[in-house]
């Protein structure tokens, strides 16, 4: 009998393709510039009511008569204006105006189209977190400089704004305070609020600044010594509250452009002024005050701020480093956290309304904050450009009656945000700092 041998063949296999590369976390959409209706209604009503305008103003018109109802300087160019009219096409003029609102238009929402596509977002790698309480974190920007890590190195506690997120302090390598602060010879702990969870959106001032007590305590344990306070912004006038109440825990107190006599000048704040209680109801029915609503209030300082950056954005490199800056700034500022409602009526009415702080009847925790009553060190940092916390406001801390009893004053020609991330902010603002807080 013959024998079959079966030889197999394996079929052959297909080369294998290569495995797909790994999914890129998708970015989060931008938002801004926020509101983006009141901005862009902001800018069409105030050029549409040109054309408005010159159907009264024009020759023809029964409604008024320019060379009476208006001033010498205008009533000039509505004259020269009609006499272009009446030179030319009836009409030319009137749509020589329309072209020009319609480009203005397109030009502001072509510029915030190219700020919410840019491809460029923060890739900073935080710093470790070594201690946390609810929402709030601490970070260790020791951890970024092996001379920060030296034994007996000064420890600064870093305490931003709660409306702003802590991420302008540290932009980029080149523009981070907190990362020069390290290089320097110093260990900041910055505080990271994060976003108000349950337990947070029922806080008032005096329980985040017993949370702050606790990071501080933290912080000089760590370091076997006393801490120095850092506070910008709101941040300085929650560091002040917190120095009051733990004057033997603070080396030093160090104020960047910290708000103190909110009546000082209400020129730039009539808005927020006449809004105050308004907005306290809403935070109160809400929860909190929605980032919405808080960039409103920023808004109010300067309603065409976003039509005239939005412009000059779209004129950059949109791949040089004054575009990625833009962008960083612009993400930061719209994405801010909301207000814990209790703050919000506390700032809104207590602060604003009342004017509680400038005259010495804040209450924290029971004590009423005297900022001459604080013995410990300060630098009172005084930005004479700042529309956000206007300079006098700041200056209420180094008045020679009420103010710090120990402080220093320097006065900086930069902007609220320019004293920490302008291309002079290192020589102007960030030397004489990091070389007052060594000295304690």
């Amino acid at each position: 009998m013959r024998r079959l041998r079966l030889q197999y063949k394996p079929p052959k296999l297909l080369p294998m393709p290569p495995p797909p590369p790994p999914p890129v976390p998708p970015q989060t959409a931008r938002l801004g510039p926020r509101p983006l209706p009141l901005h862009l209604g902001t800018a069409l009503m105030t050029w549409a009511s040109s054309e408005s305008a010159w159907q009264l103003w024009k020759r023809d018109s029964p409604n008024s008569s320019p060379s009476s109802a208006a001033p010498e300087a205008l009533a000039a160019v509505i004259a020269e204006a009609n006499a272009l009219e009446t030179r030319t096409s009836a009409g030319r003029f009137e749509a020589s105006l329309h072209r020009e609102i319609m480009r203005r238009m397109e030009r502001l929402a072509a510029g915030v189209l190219a700020y919410r596509q840019h491809t460029f977002h923060r890739a900073l790698e935080d710093p470790p977190t070594v201690w946390r309480e609810g929402s709030t974190r601490l970070l260790d920007f020791g951890a970024t400089s092996r001379i920060a890590r030296r034994k007996g190195t000064r420890a600064v506690l870093v305490v931003p704004s709660l409306i702003n997120r802590w991420e302008v302090l540290d932009l980029t390598a080149e523009k981070s305070l907190m990362r020069a602060m390290a290089a320097q010879g110093l260990r900041p702990y910055l505080v990271d609020w994060g976003t108000p969870g349950a337990e947070e959106r029922g806080f008032d001032v005096t329980a985040y600044v017993a949370r702050l007590d606790r990071a501080l305590a933290f912080v000089a344990r760590r370091a076997r010594r006393r801490a120095a306070l850092m506070g910008y912004c709101m941040g300085g006038t929650l560091t002040v509250a917190l120095a009051a109440q733990r004057p033997r825990r603070v080396a030093g107190l160090a104020l960047l452009a910290a708000p103190w006599d909110f009546h000082a000048d209400t020129a730039g704040h009539a808005f927020l002024l006449s809004a105050g209680p308004l907005l306290a109801e809403l935070a109160d029915q809400v929860g909190e005050l929605p980032v919405d609503i808080l960039q409103t209030l920023f808004w109010s300082l300067d309603p065409w701020l976003a039509v005239k950056k939005f412009g000059r954005f779209l004129g950059l490199d949109q791949q040089g480093d004054h575009a990625r800056e833009f962008v960083l700034l612009e993400d930061w500022l719209n994405e801010g956290p909301p207000l814990a409602g209790p703050v919000a009526r506390e700032c809104l009415v207590g602060w604003y309304g009342e004017n509680v702080t400038a005259a010495n009847k804040w209450v924290v925790g029971g004590r009423r904050i005297v900022p001459r009553k604080i013995k410990a060190p300060a630098l009172v940092m005084i930005p004479s450009g700042d529309r956000i916390v206007p300079p006098l406001s700041a200056a209420a801390l180094v008045d020679p009656k009420r103010g710090l009893k120990n402080a220093a004053r320097l006065d900086l020609p930069l902007g609220h945000i320019g004293m920490v991330v302008s291309s002079r902010a290192r020589d102007l603002a960030w030397a004489p700092l990091i070389d007052w807080l060594k000295a304690r």
